[in-house]
């Protein structure tokens, strides 16, 4: 049937209808034409800008922080790439089953993982701080939308809470927070690096356009510590702690002839690998912020500033009479009457009464002098974040009962890196070198605080101290001469001291006839009937000292057949007036 004949197939369309469609099709074709040439002719440079910020970044390229290591470039501190893991919320999309699997892997609670992911009022949320590579991923693998990842860099300390407190730690932010990691933070720091990507709608980098800057590495750090030596010092500490149930202790190893720390441990310690054992007890560098009062390991200056005043010889004798000392209302005592003493034998013995007729017959400039000079009141200097410079109270303000007090160690506050150097000018005939964490290329000048002549006289008196008859027979050393000072002190609680609260301590330099180390001792509150310094702290040094000889290698200056039996400990005196 043709079209003509059937009145249903006629399609009788009016011409101006015809004419309409087309010219609005035209016209719409028209008005796309000119709206892309004013696109592109007159935005296109806006266009281009708007379009680059949606698919390009800048992006940091994070700094690889230098290694730190001991001075025989033994690592201390090493950087090991890391992802942390972010998320935007509000292009999320993930599944019960994708975020059950997310949770494992960053270690979140489900829930909580969930109402993170949903709330759309931020757009960067950190889901975990540096995964290992291998997790980050795990969780990319999920295909989870919104999901990212960020390259960053995680310290790992390989000795743990061996030498915690001289390399403290750095935060998640790979910034120094503690010890060497912060005092040095600019030094091993360096400086990121930027770079232009392209990303695609998910975010993903799909093309790296341009390198902007490249990151600058930071410097390798090498440390003055000897981390044989210093595993060993914590070993010992660690056994003396434990054997005296004592509440602390630290030790500090000095170079006598640079002022390098060649160990520096403490306890209780903390593995800054671990962050949940990052507690302020265990986190405090004990032996560089905490101060208290010496005791008896001050004698030594006391009497060197004698002989440097011309007050005594070593060989002036003073009558310690009946044991005990009045000076005003206060009374010193010794633990045993002593009688006539030489001045190197009041050193032998610890003598109070002794060392506080000196002090009295002297002049209190000289001796706050001499104390001044060795660091005393000051910063030690030695680089390490935290420093105490102790108490020293000017002298013009010495009431006699305190001048007294002081020869032997009460009413000064010192801390123990601040007493190992000072007896290093006794170990350099004199001198003092400039303390420090790192490791010294060269030689420096050092600080005269007393004669020559002088020093080689307080060690030969502290090296009777360490006989028979004197307060440290167990600080000797086989086949080394050693000399040093036994300290108890009582604890000062609330105000006052305390009855039953002890802090022993030992000093002390080898070998003798020409020292090469000292080695500082101290161990806060031990318990038991052993408390005295010669009983606690001596025996550390002796152990310590025979490692550190063997290390480094020094020829004996004693017979090498073991020293016949300690004798008997002399007690010290440990009660303030």
């Amino acid at each position: 049937m043709s079209r003509r004949a059937n009145p249903l197939l006629r399609l009788d369309l009016q011409r101006w209808r015809m004419r309409l469609m087309l010219g609005l099709l035209f016209a719409g074709y028209a008005a796309l034409s000119a709206r892309a040439m004013y696109l592109q002719g007159w935005q296109g440079d806006f266009l281009q800008e708007k379009g680059e910020k949606r698919i390009n970044r800048t992006v940091p390229i994070p700094a690889y922080r230098g290694m730190i290591t001991d001075r025989r470039g033994e690592p201390l501190a090493i950087s090991t790439p890391v992802e942390s893991l972010w998320i935007n919320p509000r292009e999320a999309e993930a599944s019960p089953a994708q975020l059950q699997a997310l949770a494992g892997i960053v270690e979140m609670e489900p829930a909580a993982l969930k109402k993170l992911v949903a709330d759309e009022n931020k757009t960067f949320v950190y889901l975990r701080r540096q995964l290992p590579p291998d997790l980050a991923a795990s969780a990319l693998g999920l295909d989870i939308k919104g999901l990212y990842a960020k390259p960053e860099y995680r310290r790992y300390y390989p000795s743990g809470e061996v030498i915690a407190h001289v390399l403290g730690f750095t935060s998640v932010e790979d910034r120094g927070i503690e010890g060497a990691e912060l005092a040095y933070q600019s030094w091993l720091a360096g400086e990121p690096g930027a770079k232009r990507v392209a990303r695609d709608r998910l975010g993903n980098v799909v093309e790296v356009l341009e390198s902007l800057k490249p990151p600058r590495p930071g410097q390798d750090l090498a440390l003055s510590i000897n981390l044989q030596l210093q595993y060993l010092a914590y070993r010992e500490l660690h056994s003396a702690v434990q054997e005296h149930r004592a509440r602390a202790g630290s030790v500090v190893v000095l170079d006598a002839r640079t002022g390098e720390i060649l160990a520096l441990a403490n306890l209780p310690s903390y593995n800054p690998n671990n962050r949940a054992t990052l507690t302020p007890e265990r986190t405090r560098n004990r032996a560089v912020t905490d101060v208290y009062e010496p005791g008896s390991t001050m004698k030594p200056f006391l009497v060197a500033a004698a002989l440097d005043a011309g007050v005594i010889r070593p060989d002036t004798r003073i009558d310690t009479g009946e044991g005990y000392l009045t000076v005003g209302t206060k009374r010193i005592r010794d633990v045993h009457p002593k009688g006539t003493l030489s001045v190197a034998e009041a050193i032998q013995v610890s003598s109070n009464v002794a060392t506080a007729r000196i002090a009295l017959d002297m002049r209190s400039e000289d001796y706050w002098r001499l104390l001044s000079r060795t660091g005393f009141g000051a910063l030690p200097g030695s680089g390490l974040p935290g420093e105490a410079a102790g108490r020293l109270r000017p002298y013009e303000n010495w009431r006699p009962i305190e001048k007294a007090t002081m020869a032997f160690g009460h009413g000064l506050s010192v801390s123990l890196l601040q007493l190992a150097h000072a007896y290093t000018a006794f170990a350099n005939d004199g001198l003092m070198p400039p303390l420090t964490v790192h490791k010294r290329r060269e030689a420096v000048a050092a600080q005269r605080t007393m004669s020559a002549h002088t020093a080689r006289e307080v060690r030969a008196m502290l090296e009777l101290a360490t006989q028979d008859g004197g307060t440290a027979p167990q600080a000797r050393v086989t086949g080394y001469r050693v000399a040093g000072k036994t300290g108890t002190a009582h604890k000062l609680v609330g105000g006052r001291y305390a009855p039953d609260k002890y802090i022993a301590s030992f000093v002390g330099l080898a070998p003798a006839s020409n020292p090469r180390i000292v080695v500082a001792v101290m161990v806060d509150e031990p318990s038991g009937r052993q408390y005295y310094g010669g009983l606690v702290a001596a025996p550390v040094f002796s152990r310590v000292t025979a490692g550190a000889m063997r290390l480094m290698a020094v020829p004996p200056d004693a017979p090498m057949e073991a020293p016949p039996a300690a004798g008997p400990v002399v007690p010290e005196d440990s009660e303030a007036a």
